[in-house]
């Protein structure tokens, strides 16, 4: 009976132990707003439709004709050096190097209305606002600021589809909402190709605004709800003069005029308030109508209690990041739940509550049995994203390859996406990186669609003889740099793909393909120059480009990334790769040096997305390229240095401040390195169900599973010294080699790492 009950004690300990424990303090979202993360600091939920955030500026794309690259700061519409708020958007992307979206700009002011944004060296001069970051607070699904020159408190909250904004006024007989429907993110003055706004009564407006920008046709319906009736409102059109004026001339438009369309239009709406009266605000997307935006509000969000509506947001952030519990340091925590945060923003859900979404063709479908994704930044997240979320993510990501193969039914090209959002491909960066997604999720077991017909696509897309060199690179194995600026890394990057599509074919039992793609995988031989030992751009006639520059990431054939970099980028097979190298020694030495050498500011002065905070001697971790390369030693024979570059990297590219990210987040790759790479493994070549062994920084995590099981790692005697590997038990078995697989973690158990101070030669 003392067995039985100390039995059920001890079951109640471990239970308490794993219970949900409150998560959201150690989120951080302004982690990332300074410098070159490009992160987002406002309310979202996860993976939800709604970005509600501040927007600090309103930098155009263009000056004087040219692109203006100042604006490439704005890529998440807010950066955090910034004195001063023009509003809050309800789109967003996170991390990302080149930017859309900063739809329906909401504002709240009081005293004379100012329907232009000013200039942030006066504020006063438009309806923008000073603000201090010591009246700023960020969470997971919930932000607050002071608008100093308005004297109002903002709070901003979101459920999947509906921003809530919450604001605190003064007295004044002069409160005004500006809705602005010119503001965007990368905007310029033709980027808005019409807005359409219906004043339904005074609590309800709809409209929707069609885009053409990196979406090339991207239209997004909006519902907007008042918790207090407007006394009147109006709107300021500033489109160009047209000779042809129509008979709409009949009405006064600017003042109490339901009926509105237009390219460059900001409205206000106007209110009497009292000291501290609070004015509430919904507003409901939809991919397809204002129906459907009216429908998604009254279903996630038909009452006004905001504090409702920010603690479910949070408790769905809570539950989410109770997936992984670690023990940790206090700076650890923040940078992994941050992290954790971050990888759980992107891709977001593209469709209503009915399951209707816009496909690329235009039209309106229905999502059958899956929920549709957007936001598929796959040159970034192929590599660790995607992979994390088939471990911790697994219902969510078979739903996005799902999405994806719908990409690819509605597609006229029949291509699969390469960078993709809002019913539109914007073919931003190289590769067809939908592959390595679909070929990991079906190895991993993850997708349960029709994987005959997902492999037919990506063999389709792989032929796509018209696209970026394809044609070149099948009847050559390699692009001739006359046919494209960046040939050597495409070349690469098709032939990680080409794998894919290998170790697909061969679980599929399509032998044929199989063949044809494992050749194809070869052809990264093609562009290794040996008298050099680097990947070098080829010529037409089969010779080497002679003016080449191993150190530059501008103009060598390589997409944000140099040749020292790209030369590692043969992640399918490492061990054909250092024998290319000159063997295991030769290779960790050519790492080493990677690590270790100077690389001059010179080199990467034309590549806006490489700077000098994301870069460890010639290593830049601030992009992807060379993500995989420090796990890279384990082939070469030397895990030690694999495990002290690991958490070298970690603790010099992921900080908890406002600059703590060493390059942009994009889409959450960075953050899913870190993730990955602080619990001890990594998946190097997604297509594989392999992980390589590292060096965890935390003492313990312990990953709830989608199908019940619980894996836990354990790094025995931690600490930032203790950076190397003893030895690694999985479930108290040695194990010999560094890695383990996929299955391995979806058993459940332990991973027992023994660390120590000095390295583990063997």
């Amino acid at each position: 009976m003392i067995k039985v009950n100390l039995t059920i004690l001890f079951q109640f300990v471990l239970l308490v132990s794993y219970a949900q424990q409150n998560l959201v303090p150690y989120v951080h979202p302004l982690i990332g707003t300074e410098k070159m993360g490009h992160t987002f600091p406002g309310a979202t939920v996860p993976f939800g439709s709604v970005q509600l955030s501040p927007d600090s500026d309103t930098l155009s794309y263009e000056l004087n004709g040219k692109y203006n690259g100042d604006v490439y700061k704005y890529c998440a519409g807010y950066k955090y050096e910034d004195k001063t708020i023009v509003g809050f958007s309800h789109t967003h992307f996170s991390g990302t190097g080149h930017s859309d979206l900063g739809d329906f700009l909401i504002m709240p002011t009081q005293g004379a209305l100012q329907l232009n944004p000013g200039v942030a060296s006066n504020p006063k001069s438009g309806y923008r606002s000073a603000f201090s970051h010591a009246n700023e607070v960020a969470e997971a699904g919930y932000y607050k600021v002071k608008l100093d020159d308005h004297k109002i408190l903002a709070e901003l909250t979101a459920s999947n589809r509906v921003g809530f904004h919450q604001y605190t006024f003064p007295k004044s007989d002069q409160s005004h909402i500006i809705l602005d429907l010119m503001h965007g993110i990368y905007n310029y003055d033709d980027k808005t190709v019409w807005t359409f706004v219906r004043v339904v009564n005074d609590t309800l407006v709809t409209g929707y605004r069609q885009t053409n920008g990196w979406a090339r046709t991207r239209t997004v319906y909006f519902a907007l709800s008042f918790s207090k009736p407007f006394k009147s409102y109006g709107q300021k059109n500033l489109d160009k003069a047209q000779v042809y004026k129509g008979f709409w001339r009949k009405f006064d438009q600017t003042r109490n005029f339901p009926d509105i369309a237009g390219k460059r239009i900001r409205m206000y709406f106007d209110f009497d308030t009292e000291e501290g009266e609070q004015v509430k605000l919904k507003m409901a997307l939809s991919p397809v109508s204002q129906e459907n935006a009216l429908a998604n509000m009254r279903a996630e969000v038909p009452h006004w209690n905001f504090e409702q509506v920010k603690a479910k947001a949070q408790a769905d952030w809570n539950r989410e990041l109770n997936k992984i519990q670690i023990d940790a340091s206090e700076t650890d925590k923040v940078n992994f739940y941050t992290s954790l945060y971050h990888t759980f923003i992107n891709p977001t859900e593209y469709m209503d509550v009915n399951g209707q979404y816009k496909g690329l063709d235009q039209g309106v479908h229905q999502a059958a049995g899956f929920t549709n994704y957007t936001t598929f930044s796959l040159w970034d997240t192929y590599r660790a994203l995607h992979p994390f979320f088939n471990l911790m993510q697994p219902a969510r990501n078979n739903d996005m390859v799902k999405s994806m193969l719908s990409h690819y039914d509605q597609s006229t090209l029949k291509m699969l996406p390469v960078w993709s959002h809002y019913a539109n491909d914007n073919w931003c960066m190289s590769g067809y990186h939908s592959v390595s997604v679909i070929a990991d999720a079906v190895i991993k077991g993850v997708f349960n669609g029709d994987a005959q017909k997902a492999l037919d696509a990506c063999i389709a897309t792989s032929n796509h003889r018209d696209y970026e060199g394809i044609g070149d690179y099948i009847d050559k194995g390699y692009i001739p740099a006359s046919a494209n600026g960046t040939s050597v890394s495409n070349t690469l990057e098709y032939a990680y793909d080409d794998w894919c599509i290998a170790q697909m074919a061969k679980k599929l039992n399509r032998q044929d393909v199989y063949e044809t793609y494992r050749k194809r995988a070869q052809n990264w031989q093609n562009v290794f120059d040996k008298s050099i030992g680097f990947m070098r751009p080829r010529l037409t006639d089969g010779s080497f480009k002679k003016e080449f520059d191993v150190l530059s990431t501008h103009g060598q054939g390589f997409i944000e990334g140099n040749s020292w970099n790209f030369s590692f980028f043969v992640p399918q097979d490492p061990a054909s790769l250092i024998q290319y190298m000159g063997g295991p020694k030769k290779f960790a030495a050519r790492l080493d040096t990677l690590f270790a050498m100077n690389l001059p500011d010179k080199f990467f002065a034309e590549t806006e997305d490489i700077t000098r905070e994301g870069i460890i001697g010639g290593y830049i971790h601030g992009n992807e390229p060379a993500h995989h390369v420090a796990y890279l030693y384990n082939w070469a024979g030397q895990p030690w240095k694999t495990q002290e570059r690991v958490r070298m990297i970690l603790n010099m590219q992921y900080k908890p401040t406002p600059d703590g990210l060493g390059g942009n987040d994009d889409c959450g790759q960075m953050s899913a390195w870190y993730m990955f790479s602080s619990m001890g493994f990594y998946p190097v070549a997604p297509g594989s169900d392999e992980y390589a062994l590292g060096s965890p920084s935390v003492k313990s995590a312990r990953l709830q599973l989608e199908n019940g099981q619980t894996f836990t790692v354990e790094a025995i005697n931690q600490s930032d010294k203790n950076v190397y590997v003893q030895k690694v038990l999985l479930n108290g078995k040695p194990l010999t080699q560094p890695s383990i697989t996929h299955a391995d973690i979806l058993k459940g158990g332990k991973l027992t790492f023994y660390m120590t101070n000095k390295p583990v030669r063997k």
